[in-house]
């Protein structure tokens, strides 16, 4: 059985971060390993919620499984909370990466073209020199504009996201994914380029006209669950991002409207024989 570690955030009620990646990777048949950056009472779209840093905790936990002998088939990071913890992960990288180990990086902290409020440039500098150490990075195209100093746009072209992705590949990783890609009217995807290959991946499922917390956290947590499995990451890219869309609409057709978060666990099922 392969093991996957995720380093993320977790919402005590919320479906977001670790409350989706550790279900959502379970049940596609690997170990997952959770190292909690922050505990919060629910996710942020909530008022007053409540927040308590795990950073002190970081290396005292990566000791004991180094300690322990403890190795890791990928590693996976969604937000993390400050540049500290960044630099925290880089080393922790370097400590338990081995010959084989995958690292997937999720650079959480934009959207929509805005930074989220807690973070700045320097936090995202730090996050493209983690995107560096990865063999895999999604983004999403505020994230990608930000880290290569490219213009964001809210309208663009294929040629746009090529160059992005040009930008994106000089950071280091091996595979650039775009994530919340429209190039077609009614259409959203990704677009990906390969280093090794020299080749560009794009797919497009039909767009539904629905935002949720914590959609991102689910397509990337299918994605690396769907490559623990023997998927090429094409294929799990494709298989996440309809699982994704396929979440929403049975959610939009919950009766009782729900609005912090996707209905991921009557779709779970589903997730498991998707080819």
């Amino acid at each position: 059985m392969k093991r996957v570690l995720t380093i993320q955030d977790i919402s005590c009620l919320g479906k977001c971060s670790l409350t989706i990646a550790l279900p959502v990777i379970s049940a596609l048949g690997s170990e997952t390993v959770i190292l909690p950056t922050a505990v919060l009472s629910t996710h942020t779209m909530f008022k007053n919620f409540t927040c308590k840093d795990l950073s002190d905790q970081i290396e005292p936990i990566a000791a004991h499984w180094k300690s322990e002998g403890v190795a890791f088939d990928a590693i996976y990071t969604g937000y993390l909370g400050t540049v500290e913890q960044i630099d925290q992960i880089k080393e922790l990288f370097h400590n338990f990466r081995g010959e084989n180990t995958m690292i997937i990086v999720d650079p959480v902290m934009a959207d929509n073209g805005k930074l989220y409020p807690a973070f700045d440039m320097d936090y995202v500098k730090k996050n493209a020199q983690l995107c560096g150490e990865a063999d895999i990075i999604v983004p999403n195209i505020t994230e990608a504009a930000l880290m290569t100093g490219m213009e964001y746009r809210e309208e663009y072209d294929e040629a746009y996201l090529k160059e992005m992705l040009a930008r994106l590949n000089e950071l280091g990783a091996g595979i650039s994914v775009l994530t919340g890609v429209s190039l077609e009217k009614g259409k959203t995807g990704v677009m990906g380029y390969e280093r090794r290959t020299g080749e560009y991946y794009v797919y497009q499922n039909r767009r539904i006209d629905a935002a949720y917390h914590g959609t991102g956290d689910l397509f990337s947590s299918t994605c690396v669950g769907e490559i623990m499995r023997g998927k090429d990451w094409r294929d799990a890219m494709r298989i996440a991002a309809d699982y994704t869309a396929h979440t929403i609409e049975v959610t939009l057709g919950n009766p009782d409207k729900p609005w912090y978060g996707v209905d991921f666990e009557a779709t779970i099922p589903e997730l498991i024989g998707m080819e």
